[in-house]
């Protein structure tokens, strides 16, 4: 009976994988193999990982938080910052592309301030936060109650104490160990109001109201609607001591003034009020100050509500409109077919090429799939080097020495479709420039990584390295 049971069982899942929308090939296949060749643990991998569902209950939820939320394009004074006059015409394309993802137009106006490192990084907060006047707002994938972490934390309590409204999200996931230590009780008991994003609840019964790893990995702080910050930074040491082997954590992250400000302020207004019964619509109404000198910029917001394919299909853009330069770092390489061949193709092309990953990659099965696409990409000309001074963290791309894209999302599959993350486009030649030279001083701690290295790899190596790709489209 069990045995009938199980290969009925197998039949339908099948029959779901092969049903189910937006679903590459092979990762069809993929899963298909998962299923018929693991039995039992096979249907239980699917059931728990196959889909990117993030809950009926939520979507619903999601969809009446922004319906309630004012249209962005009917902000006061957006008409007078639109950046299309400022933007040149081969680049248009590439704001075209990151509006059909979060439905913001680029606004023109900006002032950006590339910070030092990490801990330059979180002082600027500091910084920002005493100097807060209405409101701060908070959203951080991971927030530890380390040093940094605590410094956050007692900012926030000095803005509640002289009457500043500051409100902190984090995921409920990769800050479980914020939530549960003295100093959340602590931030509550000042008057921060708290959430927790994508709250876990029951793990057993978690499952069954969507994945429990779908989660929200934006790093966003937005302090009176005039400044915001954007980049891979956690609210975290770069020691960071979960994975202190891998230290130090080397992230990037950039200070913003100006219009582009208020789209940080929408996405965190979203989040918000998805997990809270409290309505920010006000503080998107207010009027957008008219632009000064200053470039145009985008944000660009993605996760799994939003449409299929969204940062793989704006990666890809970047890299095809590449026409002298294209530089990349990032610490999770795990492409689609489309996003490998592009990267390539940029080479073939005669484009000047080249991605900087980890040497030491905290997710071994991460590093190994990035491995296992080496070879192409040196035959095809990209230039790979890989970073020893820690984990390179830092999620960049810059194109031409005009583009800048910073963000939370890596080059991986969990970015592409299970991740909510958070990035910003800019066009501007002295930014990017500072970009650029941020990314030439990674080369200092980086060595390159040859084709004849590559080729001298044991076939176990090889071995390893492939076996991992090939369970890419599950993981």
């Amino acid at each position: 009976m069990l045995i009938p049971l199980h290969f009925v069982i197998q039949a339908l899942l099948i029959l779901r994988v092969l049903l189910r929308r937006h679903r590459a090939p092979i990762s069809r296949l993929a899963w298909i193999v998962v299923i018929l060749a693991l039995p039992i643990i096979g249907i239980m991998a699917y059931l728990l990982l196959g889909e990117t569902n993030i809950g009926r209950k939520r979507v619903e939820r999601m969809k009446r938080v922004l319906a309630q939320l004012p249209d962005f394009t009917d902000t006061p004074g957006l008409e007078a910052v639109s950046a299309w006059p400022h933007i040149p015409e081969q680049h248009a394309p590439l704001f075209k592309v990151g509006q059909s993802i979060s439905g913001f137009e680029p606004v023109a106006g900006n002032l950006a301030r590339l910070t030092r490192d990490s801990d330059a990084a979180i002082s600027a907060m500091v910084a920002d936060i005493d100097a807060a006047k209405d409101h701060v707002h908070l959203l951080f994938y991971i927030w530890l109650p380390d040093g940094n972490g605590t410094r956050i934390a007692e900012a926030l309590k000095r803005a509640a104490s002289r009457g500043v409204t500051c409100r902190a999200m984090v995921d409920d996931l990769g800050s479980r160990t914020l939530v549960q230590s003295d100093l959340w009780q602590e931030m509550e008991a000042s008057g921060i109001r708290l959430a927790r994003a994508l709250p876990v609840g029951n793990p057993l019964l978690r499952v069954f109201n969507g994945r429990i790893d779908l989660r929200n990995h934006r790093k966003i702080l937005v302090i009176d609607n005039e400044i915001t910050y954007c980049g891979s930074q956690n609210c975290a040491d770069p020691q960071f001591l979960p994975k202190a082997k891998y230290a130090p954590w080397v992230d990037c992250v950039m200070r913003f003034e100006g219009p582009i400000v208020r789209q940080n302020q929408y996405v965190f207004a979203a989040d918000w009020m998805a997990e809270v019964n409290e309505d920010l619509s006000a503080l998107l109404k207010a009027p957008v100050a008219s632009a000064q000198t200053g470039f145009p910029a985008q944000v660009i917001a993605s996760g799994p509500t939003a449409r299929f394919s969204a940062m793989p299909e704006m990666f890809e853009t970047l890299m095809y409109s590449a026409q002298r330069e294209l530089f990349i770092t990032t610490p999770y390489y795990v492409p689609i077919e489309s996003m490998q061949a592009a990267l390539c193709a940029a080479a073939n092309r005669g484009i000047d090429t080249t991605i900087i990953l980890p040497q030491r990659n905290d997710d071994f099965a991460v590093g190994a799939t990035s491995r296992s696409y080496y070879e192409e990409l040196l035959d095809a000309g990209v230039k790979i080097h890989e970073f020893g001074g820690g984990l390179l963290h830092a999620k960049t791309m810059t194109i031409d020495g005009d583009v800048t894209l910073i963000g939370s999302a890596n080059m991986d599959r969990r970015s592409f479709d299970l991740n909510y993350e958070n990035n910003i486009l800019l066009h501007d030649r002295n930014i990017t420039e500072q970009m650029r030279q941020r990314q030439e001083s990674y080369l200092a701690d980086c060595r390159q990584v040859s084709v004849a290295e590559v080729a001298a790899w044991p076939w176990h190596h090889r071995l390893w390295n492939n076996t991992m790709a090939i369970l890419g489209p599950v993981l």
